[in-house]
């Protein structure tokens, strides 16, 4: 018998082919780096299984002052809070026998600032809120004393001029009145002396020299002259790093 041939189909015929699986999606693309470092640091792992996280401490501001009248010197120490919004100060003086004295503790903002006197444990706060965009008013009041002052500073017809009229709380005669401009200020009030009642005129007038600061004192029929020369040393930020367990 012959060896049978197989057949080949017809190339009209229809052929079943076997159904494939789809093929699986292409991977994804990694995701581009980011652009801040902080976040492209890896947190470091320590022996006992726990990892390190840094902070950036704000920066902090030293200031030095020497008065050669009294030979004293001015020492203040400061540090911005919440994006600047806050600031703590902290400030002594200190005489060539390296003695400290009134040493002072402050919380400022824009609007309200607390100064806490560390000897006599007494508070002086400070205030302020404007009216309008040229008017203002401020108040302080003395925790221990009872006692206060209120002023109200209005702009003239120059921005850099000002009129400024305060008066003590509780009051114990007529406001003050005093006209600020760019280089200083000049007060009058009005004084009971024992015999009869004057006006008291009084100034102030400053400007920038050699790398410091002039100031020009008139009070009582008195004048003084001052130059005060800052040496101001800042600090920059640094990082603290912290061992946290997860």
């Amino acid at each position: 018998m012959a060896d049978s041939v197989p057949s080949i189909p017809s190339p009209n015929s229809a052929t079943i082919l076997p159904l494939l699986p789809p093929l699986p999606p292409p991977p994804l693309a990694p995701p581009p780096p980011s652009c801040h470092p902080a976040e492209q640091r890896p947190a470091v792992p320590s022996a006992a299984g726990g990892r390190f996280s840094s902070f950036r401490c704000p920066a902090m501001r030293v200031t030095s002052e020497f008065d050669s009248e009294s030979s004293v010197f001015f020492h203040k120490v400061s540090c911005k809070l919440f994006d600047s919004l806050a600031k703590i100060k902290f400030s002594f003086q200190n005489d060539r026998g390296g003695q400290i004295a009134y040493p002072q503790l402050g919380f400022l903002t824009k609007h309200f600032c607390a100064l806490y006197d560390l000897e006599s444990h007494n508070a002086l706060l400070k205030g302020s809120f404007d009216i309008a965009n040229f008017l203002q008013v401020r108040a302080t009041h003395d925790v221990k004393e009872q006692k206060g002052g209120v002023a109200i500073i209005t702009s003239l017809a120059n921005p850099l001029y000002k009129l400024e009229i305060s008066s003590s709380v509780p009051s114990v005669g007529l406001p003050k009145t005093t006209v600020q401009f760019p280089l200083g200020e000049v007060s009058v009030e009005r004084k009971d002396q024992e015999t009869e009642k004057a006006l008291s005129i009084s100034g102030i007038l400053k400007g920038e020299l050699l790398n410091g600061v002039c100031t020009a004192l008139y009070g009582d029929e008195d004048l003084s002259v001052r130059y005060c020369y800052k040496v101001i040393i800042s600090l920059p930020p640094f990082v603290l790093c912290i061992l946290t367990n997860d």
